[in-house]
């Protein structure tokens, strides 16, 4: 149900005296003491965790007084732009052996004019993602480009896939996988063209498999860049997000493309294709791993244990953009980042944009790190985050409206966590409330406009709020900016012995207009620990804190901050198979409250990043489209109870052999009157016309439940000429464990 919030109001005076310090390219101290702040608010005493200083709003007064004073500190030059590229390149394709006789196809991306005994450091992307034809277009402007400039970028294929021999490895991030890059690292460095010196990058695989390798310490691998990635598997991945179960389009790809064969011929061959094929589905193995644990773990070690230099690079739409505040606290190396407004994409290409040129600063990077030149880099403020400024909700925006902002690592500096508390009127005050209980019926199908990954463009949150408990703010006298990851710290109990809970943090325009800001989830089962759940009490009370994903936001003038709490967010979740009743408490300081990341003007120059450059393309490939984010609709029976959603994704690639359309579908089922009972069913294909023939792979996935487990089927299907030359069907029952 959804609550009409009351309006408060009220108007805050705060005298105080702030203390700034700050630094810019070089270690410049600011101190001001002694300056009077009389601002206009709309809230009244907020608390800030500057508290500890003892005097209760010093943090909130530094953070204002900031907010009426010029960043006037020394400013940095303009980002270098690197010069024209003068190297022409060339495509060397390269086998590489490892120590158990397989070897892995790679493309070498080479200046073609090396002069005789010049040598050049290595770059490395190691993927599974057929570097022959599906990433064919995508790999040559960035790998020509650094090659262009002095590098020999490399693009692998992992063992198993595209071009390389072997069997598919058995999960993502295998210890084959890892044992067989620290192998390619090593023969890299020993090549005659080679400085010794590898670089390793890529997006989201390649990003995870580089910070994964530089845990690992191959002596060759000296600097990494990482871009939408993370270090936790099972928390920040898209198989358990914040730690409950999901189910996208990922999954579907992934199931299927370990059947394929190399391009260009795609062979037939039993001996080739038999163990491609028959490789079991990656989705029926995480679904038997629904707790963190050593299955999650194994892949990773300690971020501390990283020794090398990290460039991250993410978005504010991107679901793993919460690795970049943890890598900066806990790896001992350098650390640089630039967080976009972007979902899951490269910066140059980036919906929504502003787009920008990442290459050029990548390209900074690997010059100061594996040719030890001076390019400026490091003497910038290390992390470069783009705040953004209030949009209504639009899922079609093409431009995030907003500003670049520089910081000197993390956490920001003169940050005023500051504590909103939850009343019984529904609203958000300062001050401590009394005592009241709020209670709210579980709908499996709620959540749907809040999206499917913490991520992408949504439309307005409204709906999805009148099945939520709502608190707003009054109007805001002047407007504010968050900076981090808000906290909801919820008193709450349910009465089913499983319960997830849901927190959104939404801004509401005065026309009722409400764009979503950010927002977690937690599984009530995992509130100590995520490895090993526990049931709850019914009707237990419990400490929830629930801890949001990384944001940046301003709130308007005459705006609401609202905190939407809800027990569903489907179908990103698949729901608890309960019905119930929750309930949270609210009163006293340790009542329901939220916490908000509260920032002043840096104090810093603001980041400058040039446009995208021209990229030079492949003339014998093309790309059109991609599958994510696609399209999607929701269908509701208000009769039966029932809601569907169903969604949609193409790509097309084209090439010197033929044309490969990739196809995929998804359709999410929820029964409000049966929570147990939810479903997805999906299909995936893959057309490969060639001259000769047509060879369409297929995979077939259904997935229900019941309270007590879990229905899995999955058919694999390979048609030569629309007939069917290969089958085979995986099908389990698999025990719910607290999902």
């Amino acid at each position: 149900m959804m609550c009409a919030p009351m309006l408060r109001n009220s108007h805050l005076e705060l005298w105080g005296r702030v203390r700034v310090w700050g630094r810019a390219s070089s270690p410049v101290q600011a101190e001001r003491t002694g300056v009077p702040v009389k601002p206009g608010f709309g809230l009244t005493g907020w608390r800030s965790s500057a508290a500890a200083s003892g005097h209760r709003n010093s943090g909130l007064a530094l953070a204002l007084f900031l907010l009426a004073v010029s960043p006037t500190l020394q400013a940095l030059p303009a980002p270098k732009t690197p010069p024209p590229a003068p190297h022409p390149v060339r495509l060397v394709q390269q086998s590489i052996p490892m120590p158990d006789g397989v070897h892995l196809a790679a493309t070498l991306y080479m200046p073609s004019d090396a002069k005789p005994g010049e040598k050049f450091p290595a770059l490395l992307e190691y993927l599974p993602y057929r570097k022959d034809d599906a990433t064919a277009a995508r790999d040559y402007p960035i790998h020509a480009w650094f090659a262009a400039r002095g590098y020999v970028s490399v693009r692998v294929d992992i063992r198993g896939f595209g071009a390389s021999e072997g069997r598919p490895t058995d999960r993502e991030y295998s210890e084959q996988e890892q044992r067989d890059g620290e192998q390619v690292i090593a023969w890299l460095a020993a090549q005659p063209w080679s400085t010794g010196k590898v670089g390793m990058f890529g997006i989201s695989w390649g990003g995870f498999n580089s910070i994964q390798m530089a845990m690992r310490h191959p002596p060759a691998l000296k600097a990494i860049l990482a871009v939408d990635a993370t270090e936790q598997l099972f928390h920040d991945d898209i198989h358990y997000i914040d730690g409950m179960m999901h189910f996208d389009e990922f999954e579907l790809n992934m199931d299927l493309a370990p059947a394929m064969t190399a391009a260009p011929d795609y062979s037939l061959d039993e001996k080739v294709l038999g163990p491609r094929f028959d490789s079991a589905p990656w989705s029926l193995l995480y679904l038997k791993h629904q707790r963190d644990g050593e299955f999650w773990r194994a892949p990773v070690r300690p971020l501390s244990e990283i020794k090398i230099p990290c460039f991250l690079i993410g978005g504010l739409l991107d679901g793993y953009r919460d690795s970049i505040p943890r890598m900066f606290e806990q790896v001992k190396a350098p650390v640089k980042a630039i967080i976009g407004p972007w979902n899951h994409t490269f910066p140059h290409d980036a919906e929504p944009g502003p787009q920008i040129e990442w290459r050029d600063q990548a390209l900074r990077w690997w010059d100061y790190w594996l040719k030890n030149r001076n390019t400026g880099i490091m003497e910038e403020p290390p992390l470069s985050i783009y705040m953004q400024d209030w949009h209504a909700p639009d899922a079609h925006l093409k431009t995030v409206p907003g500003k670049w902002r520089g910081e000197i690592g993390w956490p920001p500096r003169n940050v005023a966590n500051t504590t909103l508390y939850l009343y019984d009127t529904h609203a958000l005050y300062t001050d401590a409330a009394k005592p009241a209980v709020h209670q709210l019926r579980y709908i499996p199908s709620v959540g749907v406009e809040a999206g499917f990954w913490w991520g992408e463009l949504l439309t307005d949150q409204r709906p999805a709020d009148a099945f939520s408990l709502t608190y707003d703010s009054a109007p805001l006298k002047t407007e504010l900016t968050i900076l981090g990851r808000p906290h909801a710290l919820l008193q709450a109990s349910s009465s089913a012995p499983l319960a997830n809970w849901f927190v959104r943090l939404s801004d509401v325009a005065p026309d009722g207009t409400t764009t979503q800001v950010t927002g977690a989830g937690l599984n009530g089962t995992q509130r100590d620990n995520a490895s090993d759940p526990k049931d709850l009490v019914p009707n237990q009370t419990y400490s929830l804190d629930i801890e949001m994903h990384l944001t940046t936001w301003t709130f308007p003038k005459g705006h609401r901050i609202r905190l939407a709490i809800s027990n569903a967010l489907w179908p990103m979740i698949w729901p608890t198979p309960y019905a119930m009743t929750t309930t949270l408490q609210l009163g006293g300081d340790t009542g329901s409250r939220l916490t908000v990341p509260l920032v002043p003007p840096s104090m810093y120059a603001a980041p400058e990043f040039a446009p995208p450059e021209p990229s030079e393309q492949r003339n014998d490939f093309q790309s059109v489209g991609f599958p994510w984010p696609g399209d999607w609709k929701t269908e509701r029976d208000e009769l039966d109870g029932k809601t569907k959603v169903t969604w949609k994704g193409k790509s097309e690639e084209i090439y010197p052999w033929g044309k490969e359309t990739d196809l995929e579908d998804l359709t999410y089922v929820a029964d409000d009157k049966h929570p147990e009972t939810s479903s997805v069913e999906g299909e995936a294909k893959i057309v490969m016309a060639l001259k000769q023939q047509t060879l369409t792979w297929q995979g077939h996935l259904t997935l229900t439940s019941d309270a007590q487990n879990f229905y899995y089927k999955y058919t694999r299907q390979l048609f030569k000429d629309g007939q069917q030359i290969k089958e085979k069907t995986w099908q389990e029952t698999i025990p719910r464990d607290h999902q």
